[in-house]
């Protein structure tokens, strides 16, 4: 599903975030020095669903496409397309989704990202920087307590220790 018309970097829509695909440098083939931007892009964002992209373009495309395909940069039959320079991506489900230019060479090159999109019912942090934006799958309800505190954004050792700290005082307490 495709939208048009956005062009905010970052901006709430009720309950949805329209992000601008690399805080306004557009969707281009990154820098020789700097060719994982759009995936660093992406882990420092937390996505849920109906959250939007925003990939502003001159003469390229964005295709979402496959797992394998992404790993080969080569896509006959991308699940979506487009062209005009000026595109709005919702992300509709939970899940990863994998981008990548459709120019000859552009993904070799860099253009291209994974994006993690989290179900609504994800814990808050939403819209916000993330330390983490770890992309091994969805929720999953037998994972283990440190598991579920990564999935709250407590991925960074420093706030971990000051989660813990807190449950002590407060144990103590009691």
């Amino acid at each position: 599903v495709a939208e048009r018309g956005f062009n905010r970097p970052y901006s709430k829509v009720g309950t949805s975030t329209e992000f601008e695909v690399g805080d306004g440098g557009g969707w281009e083939v990154p820098p020789s020095k700097d060719p994982h931007l759009y995936n660093e892009w992406a882990q420092k964002n937390r996505f849920v669903v109906n959250d939007t992209l925003h990939f502003s373009y001159k003469k390229d495309s964005v295709l979402v496409v496959t797992n394998t395909e992404y790993d080969k940069c080569e896509s006959p039959r991308p699940l979506f397309f487009d062209k005009d320079g000026d595109t709005t991506f919702l992300l509709d489900r939970p899940g990863l989704f994998y981008f990548m230019s459709g120019v000859s060479g552009h993904c070799e090159r860099g253009q291209k990202m994974i994006v993690k999109v989290l179900d609504v019912e994800s814990p808050p942090g939403h819209g916000h920087q993330s330390p983490d934006a770890n992309p091994s799958g969805g929720h999953n309800k037998n994972k283990s307590g440190a598991s579920q505190l990564m999935l709250m954004g407590f991925t960074s050792f420093p706030s971990l220790v000051l989660l813990l700290m807190i449950v002590r005082f407060v144990i103590m307490m009691n």
